[in-house]
């Protein structure tokens, strides 16, 4: 594969060349659109601090882009700034403009204003998609150019897309290079990349010319395979002429010492660096069964959490960052040697991978051994040049992978002889000009064997020495710190200590001077000791939960539909609507298509909350209606950053809202007497009139009973029925059917069906009084139910107004209730279906919270929208209900607020505004408690 050879990063099968300098690079997802500007460079910091000298960088497009033509790159959206500043805390930058980034946000960053396009076919080779990502990539490449590694900062890659392979892409190669013709036009000279989500480097890259596929891995750590999937990668990769680049895969070290050993040169594990979803920014996934809603938190249990607090997954990045160090570019230009082992494996106990080899660039290998089990693992090993030596034993303790050497010259550190062999972690070389430290850890009895070619001295403090051949074997263990000092040739000392991993993963520092400094800091996180009571004065001011929370007044609209359409794109909106004559007889109503969140009001009276994932959704109504208005209250919590057929709005690209509301007022079941109908496999295109229109008998059998031996089932059934007179809507809801069934009305295709997305809106065929004949095309495993077929008939509501609220109008709406606002104590109670805003001034918070506080709510059945000073901060659904839907991605009853938020511009304390809405039909919502627990400011000292 040809790539750009004029760039300052230079791409081989060996390794990756940094301005000359080969480099393992060490990546760590930072992004600035989860975290405060004025927290950036204190993030930046603590990555760089945590070993890390890389970090990668999505650009969402719908970040910057808040509507269409409406740019904002200013303030918490000033890119550059993050760029600069990253370039000055000396950390080289992956960047990941899209246009299409997944990363758990909002539509995985595809401005809504594009789904109701119908010229635009997102991540496509398509004109209309291409013409609107250009306007996109015209504000954002040449940003990336001017900070490019050989310009004014430090990307080294730019990546196009994201995970393409996870997308039913018609043209890989002609979207991939259409982006990639961008990005040369503005200038880009660093290497174009496309990562892989699923193992699919042709799908994801297209192999389009000049574009370097990277793989992204989420193996369950512990996977006693996966170094072979990896090096099977890693093979067809330097075929291309290419290195191994991760670019993304799970947080824990134990797994990046893995990559690592099988030739990997970009370690990028994703969200090293948490974060929050400040605003509407959230999305929706298939991370539940399948829906899931994204928590406000953001945040994968990597080594910085998004409150600052360093975990101690950090302290194994310093240590995996020493280690790669100590090696330098021999270890940087490595690769993986299958064919003649260097250490023979006598015994294994355990569950222990490995050992796999790397050969070292200009002579020795590093042996790579993994204990994949639950307990302790023993490889018991001798090396391969001497068959008569007795075996070494080596212990892995769990999630251990560890790094030994193995013939490796000491020449790689200027020194003359060969470190032989060890089974303690070598992590650490200070080379200075009379003397050489090396620093080895281990987690029980260990041996070092050195050989050099002269006699040497040798002064042991805490370990045993003895000669065997011509080797020098240093035997010890991890009960405290030992050393060894070599006397070599020229006066120069070779001192070797050796310590336990625990006080190994604290080394800050090795210098010739000085000696071995330790961190300060406690591997357990600089949280406070406790979370304590929010110390506040709380007043509360009723909300009329079925009126519109903005002073616009509604928009007549002709009929309900997808908010987008009206250029609504996140927050709430208000569907007003009223029934028709005969509606108050209605045993149910039947949402069409609606997302995210839907509440619905009889007049005043609450009917209930559903979150149906873009599907309908029938309720069954216990009191019949008694107004002839109706409100359907929706909230968008986000777009959905994934493509899953399985649920309409788990679709990229889905839109939100409803497309209409039924009164049923009268249920059929047409389970019986359908006319069935083999269906001919060779022909999937066949319709149903040439199936029943010819002049073969057909039998009579409930829907879906037919008895076949057929494993799998493609069947036909057909039958008629009389539409109500006096109705104007119809739909068809297939109960149980665990299959999926393509439906058809009076010849014409209606819609598809499957076990979440049960119902089909029939109205468009159909007419009242009228005789109407279905036909159903029905796949289904053997032995799975067809379920029953109900008849929904009712009359639709109309006189449609339609009302939104984005975060400025929902602020705007706390600040006109506040003067209403009556004095309230904890807990808040709030009748069902109701709606409130909470107050609390934070002016009794300490000095403690500069460095910003996690705030936890502890309530049941209601949902949360929190305010700090206008901005929106979270959005929390705490437990209890039907209707609440599954949550993920971080923290579901906590938030974090930015110590820099914490305060108004004067200096005067900010604000917390809660908008509560009780969302259970059956329970009361309670808010008992709120707390805080406070992150000390960077360089203040944690409590104890």
């Amino acid at each position: 594969m040809n790539v750009q050879t004029t760039s300052p990063v230079q791409l081989t099968p060996s390794g990756i060349r940094i301005q000359g300098e080969s480099r393992i690079l060490l990546c760590a997802s930072l992004f600035y659109f989860r975290i405060p500007r004025g927290l950036w460079k204190t993030r930046l910091e603590q990555v760089k601090s945590s070993g890390y000298d890389c970090i990668d960088v999505y650009f969402p497009w719908n970040y910057h882009e808040r509507s269409e033509g409406e740019w904002d790159f200013a303030g918490d959206r000033d890119a550059e700034v993050f760029l600069r500043l990253a370039a000055e805390t000396g950390l080289l930058v992956v960047a990941r403009p899209g246009p299409y980034i997944c990363s758990e946000w909002d539509g995985g960053a595809l401005p809504a204003y594009l789904y109701p396009m119908e010229d635009v076919r997102l991540r496509d080779n398509n004109p209309g998609f291409l013409r609107h990502t250009a306007r996109w990539f015209d504000r954002i490449m040449p940003l990336l150019a001017k900070y490019q590694l050989g310009g004014q900062g430090t990307v080294v890659c730019v990546q196009l897309d994201n995970e393409l392979d996870f997308y039913g892409c018609s043209d890989p190669q002609g979207y991939i290079a259409a982006l990639r013709d961008m990005a040369l036009s503005h200038g880009v000279t660093v290497p174009l990349i496309a990562c892989a989500g699923q193992g699919g480097l042709a799908e994801a890259s297209g192999f389009a010319e000049g574009v370097v596929p990277t793989c992204n891995f989420y193996p369950h750590d512990r996977d006693p395979e996966f170094e072979a999937k990896v090096l099977a990668y890693r093979r067809e990769l330097a075929d291309m002429g290419l290195p191994l680049m991760v670019t993304e895969t799970n947080r824990s070290h134990f797994l990046l010492r893995r990559l690592l050993s099988c030739g990997a040169k970009l370690l990028g594990p994703y969200l090293q660096a948490s974060g929050h979803n400040f605003g509407f920014t959230n999305a929706t996934n298939n991370w539940g069964k399948p829906l899931a809603f994204l928590a406000s938190d953001y945040d994968f249990g990597g080594m910085i959490s998004p409150d600052g607090v360093l975990r101690p997954e950090a302290y194994e990045g310093r240590l995996l960052s020493r280690l790669i160090s100590a090696y330098g570019a021999a270890l940087a230009e490595a690769a993986p040697d299958t064919g003649n082992p260097a250490a023979q494996l006598l015994r294994r106990s355990g569950s222990a991978a490995g050992p796999t080899e790397l050969r070292l660039h200009g002579g020795g290998r590093l042996l790579f051994a993994a204990n994949t089990g639950a307990e302790d693992a023993v490889l018991e090993l001798r090396p391969a040049s001497a068959p008569e030596a007795a075996g070494m034993s080596l212990l892995l303790k769990p999630n251990r992978c560890m790094a030994l050497p193995w013939e490796v010259p000491l020449a790689h550190w200027g020194l003359r002889g060969t470190l032989l062999y060890a089974t303690a972690e070598l992590s650490d070389v200070q080379a200075g000009e009379h003397k050489t430290v090396m620093l080895f850890h281990t987690e029980g009895p260990a041996e070092i064997a050195f050989a050099f070619a002269e006699d040497v001295p040798a002064e042991a403090e805490g370990m045993t020495v003895r000669k065997s051949g011509g080797a020098l074997k240093l035997a010890f263990d991890d009960s405290g710190v030992a050393v060894c000092r070599f006397s070599l040739q020229g006066g120069h000392m070779l001192e070797v200590v050796t310590m336990s991993r625990k006080n190994a993963l604290m080394v800050e520092s090795v210098d010739e001077q000085t000696g071995i400094v330790y961190s300060a800091e406690p591997m357990e996180g600089n949280y406070a000791d406790s979370s304590v009571p929010l110390a506040a004065r709380w007043s509360a001011a009723p909300v009329n939960p079925a009126e519109p929370l903005t002073t616009t007044a509604p928009s007549a609209v002709t009929h309900a539909d997808y908010l987008e359409k009206h250029g609504i794109y996140s927050g709430y909106a208000w569907y007003e609507a009223e029934w028709k004559a005969g509606a108050s007889e209605a045993k149910g109503l039947l949402l069409h298509k609606a997302g995210d969140v839907v509440s619905l009001y009889d007049g005043g009276r609450y009917l209930g909350t559903c979150t149906p994932g873009g599907a309908s959704r029938y309720i069954e109504l216990e009191q019949p209606l008694s107004s002839a208005h109706i409100t359907a209250r929706a909230e968008i919590w986000g777009h959905s950053n994934f493509d899953d057929p399985r649920l309409p709005g788990l679709r990229l690209g889905s839109m939100r809202g409803l497309r209409g509301l039924t009164a049923v007022t009268r249920i059929r079941d047409l389970s019986g007497n359908w006319r069935y109908a083999p269906s001919d496999n060779a022909s999937p295109a066949e319709h149903p009139d040439d199936v029943f229109g010819a002049p073969v008998s057909r039998p009579i059998v409930g829907f879906g009973g037919w008895l076949s031996e057929r494993r799998f089932r493609r069947e036909w059934f057909a039958r008629s029925f009389d539409a109500s007179p006096g109705t104007d809507a119809w739909a068809l809801h297939f109960d149980g059917l665990e299959g999926t069934a393509a439906v058809y009305v009076n010849g014409r295709a209606a819609g598809n069906v499957q076990p979440l997305d049960p119902i089909v809106d029939i109205t468009p065929f159909v007419l009242a009084g009228e005789a109407v004949e279905l036909a159903i095309l029905l796949e289904r495993h053997v032995g799975r139910p067809a379920g029953r077929v109900k008849l929904l008939e009712g009359s639709e509501a109309v006189s449609w107004r339609l009302s939104g609220s984005g975060e400025a109008e929902l602020a705007a709406h706390a600040s006109r209730s506040k003067p209403a606002a009556a004095a309230a104590e904890l807990p808040v109670t709030i009748q069902p279906g109701g709606m409130a805003w909470l107050y609390a001034g934070l002016e009794q918070l300490p000095h403690a919270a500069r460095g910003g506080c996690r705030m936890t709510i502890d309530a049941s059945f209601v949902k949360v929208t929190a305010f700090i000073d206008g901005r929106l901060v979270a959005r929390l659904w705490t437990p209890g209900g039907a209707s609440r839907p599954h949550m993920t991605g971080g923290s579901q009853d906590s938030f974090f607020l930015p110590g820099p938020w914490l305060h108004k511009d004067n200096g005067s304390p900010a604000e917390l505004a809660l908008l509560l809405e009780a969302v259970d039909t059956e329970h009361a919502a309670e808010l008992r408690a709120v707390s805080v627990r406070f992150t000390p400011a960077p360089g203040e000292v944690p409590t104890a």
